[in-house]
C-alpha cells in the first residue's frame, strides 16, 4: 500500500507516519531525512544535492525525485511519503516515477488543524542547547522552566520556531502545497480526511481504522 501524508507543519505528519510503519511495517519515506543521509553518505545524488544546500538554494525536483526512486528501488513493502509532494509539480514527478514502477498510490490522507493550534504547538517548541532534547511548554514542558530534564541545559528557541517565522511557514504551505488537495481531489486516488486537532493517540486510531479498511 502506498500512501500520502499531507497537512501544514506541526499537522503530526512525521508521528503518524512513524506510527504507521510500526504497525503496518511500511517504509516512511521524509524526502528532508532522504537528503540528509545521501549528503552524510556522499551519494552522487547526495553531491548533487549538497551543491545546492550549500548555496542557499532549493534542491530540484529532479533529484529528490531520483532519491525517491533510488528508495523505491530497494524496498518490496508499501511506502507512505511524510510531506512530499510539496507542489503540484512534484506531485506530478511521483505520479509519473510510480507509474514507471509500477506501483501507485492508494490513498491521500489529509491531517487538518486549525492554524492558531498550528502556531501554539510550532511556537511553543523549546530545544536543549547541550543534548538536543525537545520540550514544548503548552504539552510537554520540562520539569524546571528553561532547563532540560535530561542534562540541565538552556532550553532554547530554533530561529524556525518563532511565532513570526511559524506563521510564514504556514503562508507557504497555503500557497504552495495546500493546492495539491484540489489536485489529488480531482483525480483517481481518494483522498481522506483527519482532524489533527486531538491527541495523538485518537488520530492514530483513526489511521489504523482507515487503513484497515483499505487493506481489506
Amino acid at each position: 500500500m502506498h500512501l500520502i501524508l499531507l497537512g501544514p507543519p506541526g499537522a503530526g505528519k512525521g508521528t503518524q507516519g512513524a506510527l504507521l510503519t510500526e504497525r503496518y511495517g511500511i517504509v516512511r519515506i521524509s524526502t528532508g531525512d532522504l537528503l540528509r543521509e545521501a549528503v552524510r553518505e556522499g551519494t552522487p545524488l547526495g553531491r548533487d544535492a549538497k551543491r545546492f544546500m550549500d548555496a542557499g538554494e532549493l534542491v530540484p525536483d529532479d533529484v529528490i525525485l531520483g532519491l525517491v526512486r533510488d528508495v523505491m528501488s530497494r524496498v518490496d513493502s508499501g511506502v507512505v511519503f511524510d510531506g512530499f509532494p510539496r507542489t503540484i509539480a512534484q506531485a506530478v514527478g511521483l505520479e509519473r516515477l510510480l507509474a514507471d514502477l509500477g506501483r501507485p498510490l492508494h490513498a491521500v490522507i489529509l491531517i487538518e488543524v486549525d492554524d492558531e493550534e498550528l502556531v501554539r504547538r510550532l511556537a511553543g517548541r523549546r530545544v536543549c542547547a547541550e543534548c538536543g532534547v525537545t520540550y514544548n511548554v503548552h504539552f510537554q514542558p520540562p520539569r524546571a522552566p528553561g532547563a532540560c530534564d535530561e542534562c540541565g541545559g538552556t532550553l532554547v528557541v530554533r530561529p524556525d520556531d518563532s511565532e513570526d517565522t511559524v506563521r510564514r511557514r504556514l503562508s507557504v504551505y497555503r500557497e504552495q502545497t495546500a493546492p495539491l488537495i484540489g489536485h489529488y481531489r480531482a483525480g483517481p486516488v481518494p483522498v481522506h480526511v483527519v482532524d489533527g486537532d486531538r491527541p495523538m493517540d485518537a488520530v492514530a486510531a483513526d489511521l489504523a481504522e482507515l487503513l484497515d479498511a483499505l487493506r481489506a
